[in-house]
């Protein structure tokens, strides 16, 4: 009997087991702004770059960052597969050999790098991988057969893997050796067809300006980061207003979902390079985060100074960090970015667009600026500072709505009362108007 019991627990336990590392595949959704799984279910996109995993963390330090990941509900981990080609991990073994990609050492390093992923799995989380990151593809390291190679090795090693998500580039502009990314992109689509493929691309830039007529993009990626106002003062001078990058992509045919993968990252001073300067803040994220998906983003990427290169207490650390990575993984934007994602999925999902409309009178410049979205049913208009909203009344259905404040600071919602559903209705956020008293204003059909 006892014997009996415990094949049984067995049995439970690896179906369990099983099940967990079974996440549905991600797919474009029909209109072609979102994502869904493959059962038509929506997946709002809650990204953490964790971009030196691989090399930094091991098996112990992988379970803490995926456990609270998960926890704080993060669903996607940006990664580096290869930061350089002479990569090693935390065990001292080497990606390659002879830093060349096209001679995997096929044990030690790979071996770990399949154990995260079904590490992940197992949390819920999908793998947003990027084969080799873009400056040694642009310092001339990595010729055109030897990235088909690399891709070809990738793509058939990580093809049966349900969580993994591609990002050709990293941190690089798409005009500089674009004959490989494209056959990076060709590459991975012809070996591993069912996994979605973006662009990362450099500070400022889009993966459109080079790639969105491409077969192998399925959605476009952006880097808004980490520029203020006064720092960004050339080419486009988006500054802060990430949501303009949204906009620009959103009204690009055919249409693609688009999203923010690295805007500016909490305890990052502005502009990276001088400690000495400014450094953004769990406000800045939730502006960043709030503007972009409601121009019409299928989700967000959120970034830690520390926590983005795993920072500890032997390493000496980049762009002034000074927090080590197992106590930035709290940092308050952090926990708050999971209030975005409930909010998102509280309501009806695809049928959500980006209208400006909504809003009477001036939208604001800035750090002013109102921002909406709305469903049928539905409408949501984020404010940064708590300024009144003046709403156009009518955009939803129904005679009456119910207005409410959300908090994104603690995802509280607070009814405000009924209104009729027609001409134009003033709302007074609470507290006073300063940056950082931000607010959601929910319109809801009853």
């Amino acid at each position: 009997m006892l014997n009996r019991i415990l094949t049984i627990l067995l049995l439970f336990f690896s179906i369990n087991t099983y099940s967990q590392h079974k996440l549905p595949e991600l797919r474009v959704s029909k209109n072609h702004r979102y994502l869904q799984t493959k059962d038509g279910e929506p997946f709002f996109w809650l990204g953490d770059t964790g971009w030196l995993l691989f090399t930094k963390l091991n098996n112990e330090q992988t379970d803490l960052y995926f456990s609270d990941r998960q926890q704080k509900g993060f669903n996607v981990i940006q990664v580096m597969i290869l930061p350089s080609l002479a990569a090693t991990n935390a065990h001292g073994d080497s990606a390659l050999i002879n830093k060349n990609v096209a001679h995997p050492k096929l044990s030690g390093y790979w071996d770990h790098v399949d154990s995260v992923i079904d590490k992940a799995a197992a949390k819920g989380l999908y793998m947003a991988l990027v084969p080799i990151w873009g400056n040694n593809v642009k310092d001339g390291l990595v010729s055109i057969s030897e990235a088909r190679t690399f891709s070809t090795f990738l793509a058939k090693r990580y093809a049966d893997k349900p969580n993994i998500i591609w990002l050709n580039g990293g941190d690089t502009k798409g005009n500089d050796s674009t004959n490989t990314w494209n056959v990076i992109g060709n590459t991975l689509r012809e070996q591993d067809p069912h996994h979605l493929i973006t662009f990362h691309p450099r500070g400022r830039q889009q993966s459109s300006e080079w790639f969105h007529n491409e077969s192998w993009l399925d959605f476009n990626m952006f880097q808004s980061g980490h520029q203020s106002y006064s720092q960004d003062t050339t080419g486009k001078a988006y500054g802060e207003d990430n949501w303009k990058y949204v906009t620009a992509d959103y009204q690009r045919t055919p249409a693609k979902p688009v999203i923010d993968g690295e805007p500016s990252y909490e305890a990052m001073p502005h502009g990276l390079h001088d400690p000495r300067t400014t450094r953004w803040t769990a406000d800045d994220v939730r502006r960043y985060a709030y503007w972009a998906v409601f121009a019409g983003a299928f989700g967000h990427t959120y970034g830690h100074n520390a926590v983005m290169q795993f920072h500890r207490p032997q390493d000496g650390g980049a762009y002034g960090v000074k927090e080590y990575w197992t106590d930035a993984i709290n940092a308050t934007g952090a926990v708050q970015m999971g209030y975005l994602k409930k909010l998102m999925l509280s309501h009806a999902y695809f049928d959500r667009v980006p209208d400006q409309s909504i809003i009477a009178g001036e939208t604001g410049d800035k750090y002013q600026r109102l921002i909406a979205t709305r469903g049928k049913d539905y409408a949501f208009i984020y404010t940064y500072n708590g300024r009144n909203i003046s709403v156009n009344m009518g955009h939803t259905k129904g005679k009456n709505v119910r207005a409410s404040w959300y908090s994104p600071k603690d995802g509280s919602t607070k009814e405000i009362g009924i209104y009729p559903n027609r001409g134009v209705m003033v709302f007074d956020p609470p507290g006073d108007i300063q940056e950082g008293n931000d607010w959601v204003l929910i319109i809801d059909k009853i």
